[in-house]
Formats: structure tokens, sequence, C-alpha cells
């Protein structure tokens, strides 16, 4: 099996370290987050955290195409990484990017970040209504969208745990995390407000946002409002449906 690298150059003099840690990865490091999908592993190097993202092998298909006709889901993450940097646009430090390749077939990959610290996600937003300064971080996370949305950036995993927030003075900095799904472009009016729908079932969060997006872009709230609660719904529902079939599924397979 090969295996191929990419280090950025700042981290360049950290590359047997880095090498040690894939080598390693399954016996060094500590647990780090959700591991159902994806392994997360945190390792020190000098005073800083950094965070290993190891993909999952993906199915034949994928195997074939990440091969031959893809870049991968680390590749991606490092390009993108480097390219919101470029856009001053905030996300943790890419340092690396490691793939495991036979000659037919893509394997492992992994993605290498430097751990940031944050107060909060958004998605402590969606469940904690207390949370000090609610409403100004929401409104302050809506500008931060408008902004990705005006430097031509359409993050397709804008869900509720993929932005870090820090708290930095009397303001908020935003962060995104998870980042192989992406689209540079000019974004059209729906695409924006669609951009919305995965973050919060919650009107009165909605009723906000999209009272901040209007004063940001100009448009009327009332249409703002109505579209992004109707793509919020439709997600939703979508969501839900899935989930049944897949619960439908899943017992049909426990009952056999």
């Amino acid at each position: 099996m090969s295996r191929t690298k990419h280090i950025h150059d700042n981290f360049k003099h950290n590359e047997a370290f880095l090498d040690d840690i894939i080598t390693n990865f399954d016996s060094k490091g500590e647990d780090f987050g959700n591991q159902d999908r994806n392994s997360l592993k945190l390792f020190k190097l000098d005073d800083k955290l950094l965070n290993v993202k190891s993909f999952r092998i993906p199915n034949l298909i994928n195997q074939i195409a990440y091969r031959f006709f893809r870049k991968s889901k680390a590749q991606r993450s490092f390009e993108y990484g480097k390219w919101l940097q470029s856009l001053d646009i905030g996300t943790p430090q890419p340092i690396a990017y490691y793939e495991f390749k036979t000659l037919f077939l893509f394997k492992k990959s992994y993605y290498i970040s430097e751990q940031l610290e944050c107060d909060l996600t958004y998605r402590e937003l969606t469940t904690d209504f207390d949370y000090p300064d609610h409403e100004n971080i929401l409104r302050a996370f809506t500008r931060f969208t408008y902004r990705l949305h005006e430097k031509k950036v359409h993050f397709l995993d804008h869900s509720p745990g993929n932005t870090l927030i820090k708290k930095v003075g009397a303001n908020y900095e935003f962060f995104l995390v998870d980042l192989n799904r992406m689209e540079f472009k000019p974004l059209d009016f729906e695409t924006r407000i669609k951009n919305f729908s995965k973050l919060t079932t919650h009107k009165f969060m909605v009723k906000i946002m999209s009272d901040e997006y209007a004063k940001c872009s100009g448009a009327d709230f009332n249409i703002v409002f109505d579209l992004m609660w109707t793509y919020t719904e439709a997600f939703q529902n979508r969501y839900h449906r899935k989930k049944r079939l897949k619960n439908k599924i899943l017992f049909w397979r426990r009952s056999k």
C-alpha cells in the first residue's frame, strides 16, 4: 500500500512527528468527540494540540472514485482550510493530510489541523436559550454567514456542530470545521437562504436570523423569513422521513 502526504510549509520541520502520529494512530493519542462515523484524536506538539481526523474507508465505488477521479475528504479539508484562511475566514489551522492507496483502490485518509479551543458551538444556541447574549451571538453568526456568501463560499455542511464560537472582548469570532463539502462560486438569493435550513428547528431563531440577514442584504424581512422557514421545514421533513425509513429497515433486519 502506498502513502502520499502533503504538509503545510509552516509545519514541514515537524514531518517526523506527523509521520509518527499517522503510523501509530491506533495506539497513540487521546480520543476526542463523536467516534461514530470517523475517528478523532488529539496529539500534543510542543505548545500546540493537534486534531487528527481519520476518515473511515469508503465503500467500494468510492474507493475507485477517490483513487482515480475525486479528491479525498482529507485533501479537500486541507485545501479548503487554506483557501478559507486566504479569504480571512476563521477555521482551525490546516497542518497536513495523508492518504493510503493500493494500485486500484483508495483506503484510509487523515486530516491534521490545530485544535481550537472555543467557548461554544452553534449547537448550544439551539438547546440553551438562556445562554448569555444569545440573540447577539445569533445575529453575529448570521453576519458571519452573510460574509461567507459574499466571499462566494457555500458551506454545504452548515449545521449546528460545524461552527465554533469564541468570545473575544465584546465580540464573537466564528470558525468552520468539517470542511470537506464546500463550493466556491457566486450564490443566488435562494441558495443563500437555503444554506440556513439545517441549523435549527426553532422558529424564533429563524426569525432572528432572517431579520439580521435582511439587514445585511437589503432584502425584505418577510421574503427572507418565509423562504428560510420553508427550507427549514422541508429539511426537517426529509430528515424525519429518512429516520423513519431507517428505523423500519433496522426493525425488519432485527426481526429476521
